[in-house]
């Protein structure tokens, strides 16, 4: 007949001097313990770790023993579904025999290909943004392939933003008033002008009579120039 209290208190004894530092005694009655289990450490040091909670039934070990896991880091849902599931397989090929140092031993091999798992998806990240930036370093190479289409959107794009600056140009000038030309450019421009003072003259009822008597042809003023005290100023003095 086995002695099941036996075989448990032996493979108690011997899980504690193998894992001194993560093992831990919650119950006697019924026999309840925890082990922490963690990973080695990858390449940048990451581990992941959980805590396993076994419990002995009456007839361990030719029935599993009763486990769960109570806390865990850096592992995702479906990680610790796959434990759970191991932990299963596990115990179902060790019945009759103490299986907690191989339940263990599966499960911290399992958290090393995690780990692997972990560096592999890191790896492939990184190889897959640096094919992103020697595409997006291609394209910008390269430069866009000219087609009818994307011309015709550039060209109404390009007279959009040519008429919207026309409108802002000229709404610029008319908010800062016309330019003020100068008289000769109004004379140029406007022809009206060089009649404009006789015009007002006459509009005014103001007429202007002009004494033709009182100019004399130019040529018949007997001008000696070559006199030394020739004044044309003094010629409409001389009464004689």
């Amino acid at each position: 007949m086995t002695d099941y209290a036996e075989e448990q208190r032996n493979e108690l004894e011997a899980i504690e001097s193998i894992y001194p530092d993560s093992f831990t005694v919650l119950s006697d009655n019924p026999t309840s313990f925890t082990i922490t289990v963690t990973s080695d450490a990858g390449e940048d040091g990451e581990i992941v770790e959980t805590l396993l909670k076994f419990t002995y039934v009456e007839k361990y070990p030719d029935e599993a023993p009763l486990w769960e896991i109570q806390s865990q880091e850096n592992l995702e849902d479906v990680d610790v579904g796959e434990i759970l599931t191991l932990l299963q397989q596990q115990a179902e090929e060790n019945l009759g025999m103490v299986m907690i140092f191989t339940l263990v031993t599966a499960v911290q091999e399992k958290l090393n290909e995690i780990v692997d798992v972990m560096k592999n998806r890191r790896e492939e990240e990184k190889e897959r943004r640096e094919r992103e930036l020697e595409e997006a370093e291609k394209v910008l190479f390269q430069g866009t392939v000219v087609t009818i289409e994307n011309f015709l959107a550039w060209k109404a794009r390009f007279e959009l933003e040519v008429d919207e600056l026309r409108k802002k140009r000229q709404k610029e000038e008319e908010q800062g008033g016309k330019l003020k030309l100068t008289g000769k450019q109004l004379f140029e421009t406007d022809h009206n002008l060089d009649t404009s003072d006789i015009q007002f003259l006459e509009d005014g009822g103001n007429s202007v009579e002009v004494d033709e008597s009182l100019f004399q042809d130019i040529e018949d003023l007997d001008l000696d120039e070559d006199d030394p005290d020739f004044d044309p100023l003094e010629m409409g003095s001389d009464e004689d």
